[in-house]
């Protein structure tokens, strides 16, 4: 079951926010012989990679203008607009090793966007590609990209481009279940064995419609797809734009490709140094903190708040869930929303300081009796539209935690832990406990406990952390500056709420640019308050 991740930073509404399927993902990765490039050697618990065939490293894309997304990249039923100055967003298809240990053998389609830079010539102002990945893991670049209005500013020097993950989207998007068998296991509240047994019924659909890549989508192969697409792109260095989980695939590409590091970016950052249990602990915290800052903020300001003090905001919420549990409230769809879908609904509004009105108002009609406010939250989160198509990022996040993550719990250890998690958050402990299991029965090992993400000798990555981050606290930025080594990691902090900064923070938002566009380092330890 699962605890919550985000690819996006874009408003609430406008965003497919992540439901994940299991604990953040975790990579066991070791240096490389950069000579090789894309290649290198074996590292404990990874295949073997080897030098890239020309026939890949010399590929010629073939942009086009981009189609109507997929259901499975969770877009918005039509294809992307031009931009503001008449450029249009194009796509392409990079071929990609199925399995890097195996070069010259099968390979899989990775969809690639990109929307070219404003200056095309030569007058040294174009630097070159600008790669987004906005995490999850799970999350489409091909279908976010174009949403992503931050970035437009980057432009002035960049193409901006983006892709979707091996196994995400239309990138040989992982297939599991069918979206009525989604609707029916939404629609269930599940103790502790009933929700492993549910998840061994997940990983045996994942390997029956996706068996041959599901050894094949970790964050390590992940990587090494994005310095194949620098190679392709004909960039000398991976200029590197990473948002949640893509800080995690950031890092571990710094620490393969330390000397093509170029101009990166990690905001809301994945902690490094945890395993999946301390992440779904921090987890809980995290959501817990946001809630109650939510409430705190709702109580000061009156008007359509139904809670006179924070401290009646959280019992009142717990007494909600726990009536909704007993008996799950109706919808004008006819669905019915369960205790664990109104706990997803409530995250979702977290994710952003813009959805707090859209989580008053959904709460209080949840304690009038209808659910559809914290079901449509919980749909945004879940990747589930308005004609009850999933995206496959749901499975996609799963497929990538658990070919990265050694850890497997059983039932009875998150039972031991329960009393943790519920002190950690009365809200949301329950829940992120639930997501420990979100690997029980699946087909492939994982590879290791945390990612290795040291990267000595590359260029400084400006590294992002904000204060009110529900599910990327801030303490994993500090770890990760840390762990990208001296001179490497530049920590940024923002005292704000919500899940990034970029975009929504000014002073985040000048520094990001300043580094990116001019090549501005900002000093290590400035704080945006």
């Amino acid at each position: 079951m699962p605890s919550f991740l985000t690819p996006r930073t874009t408003t609430l509404l406008s965003a497919s926010l992540l439901l994940a399927l299991g604990a953040t993902a975790c990579t066991g990765t070791k240096g490389e012989d950069e000579s090789k490039d894309s290649g290198g050697r074996a590292t404990p618990g990874t295949p073997a990679a080897a030098a890239l065939p020309a026939s890949l490293t010399s590929q010629k894309l073939d942009w086009q203008p981009c189609p109507v997304p997929s259901a499975a990249q969770g877009g918005e039923g039509k294809a992307p607009g031009k931009l503001p100055d008449g450029t249009a967003w194009e796509c392409a298809t990079l071929k990609a090793p199925l399995d890097y240990a195996k070069p010259t053998g099968d390979t899989i389609d990775l969809a690639m966007i990109r929307a070219k830079a404003k200056t095309q010539g030569k007058d040294g102002r174009r630097i070159g590609s600008l790669v987004f990945n906005f995490g999850g893991p799970g999350a489409s670049g091909v279908a976010t990209l174009p949403g992503y209005d931050a970035a437009q500013p980057l432009r002035a020097r960049y193409d901006l481009v983006s892709f979707d993950p091996r196994g995400v989207g239309d990138s040989t998007g992982v297939k599991c279940l069918s979206d009525r068998e989604m609707d029916e296991q939404r629609a269930q509240n599940l103790d502790l064995t009933r929700t492993a047994e549910q998840n061994r019924k997940n990983a045996a659909a994942c390997e029956k419609n996706s068996g041959k890549v599901l050894a094949h989508v970790g964050t390590e192969s992940a990587a090494r797809d994005m310095d194949l697409m620098r190679q392709v792109l004909g960039d000398a260095k991976l200029n590197y734009f990473g948002i949640s989980y893509g800080t995690e695939l950031g890092g571990v590409y710094a620490h393969l490709f330390p000397k093509k590091v170029g101009r990166t970016v990690l905001d809301a950052v994945v902690d490094p140094t945890q395993d999946s249990v301390q992440e779904s602990l921090g987890q809980a915290k995290g959501f817990q903190q946001a809630l109650d800052n939510y409430l705190a903020d709702c109580a000061k300001t009156g008007g359509d708040c139904p809670y006179q003090s924070a401290e009646e905001g959280r019992r009142r919420i717990v007494d909600l869930l726990e009536k909704t549990g007993r008996q799950p409230l109706p919808t004008e769809s006819g669905r019915k929303l369960t205790q664990e879908q109104a706990v997803v609904g409530i995250a979702s509004a977290l994710y952003s300081k813009e959805a707090w009105p859209i989580l008053t108002s959904s709460l209080s009609a949840a304690e009038q009796g209808s659910g559809d406010g914290l079901m449509l939250l919980a749909d945004i989160l879940s990747g589930r539209d308005d004609k009850g198509r999933y995206s496959n990022m749901q499975v996609a996040n799963a497929a990538i935690n658990c070919a990265d993550t050694k850890q497997r719990s059983t039932p009875e250890e998150v039972q031991a832990r329960l009393p943790e998690f519920r002190k950690a958050s009365p809200v949301f402990g329950e829940m992120t406990a639930k997501g420990l299991l979100g690997c029980t029965g699946w087909p492939v090992t994982g590879t290791s406990d945390t990612p290795e993400v040291s990267a000595p000798g590359a260029a400084p990555i400006v590294v992002i952390g904000n204060a009110g981050d529900p599910a990327t606290p801030v303490e994993g930025a500090r770890k990760m500056a840390d762990k990208l080594g001296k001179g490497v990691g530049v920590l940024l902090t923002v005292k704000g709420e919500g899940h990034g900064t970029y975009g929504t923070d000014q002073c985040a938002t000048k520094a990001v640019n300043g580094h990116l566009l001019d090549g501005k380092v900002p000093a290590n330890g400035t704080v945006c308050s």
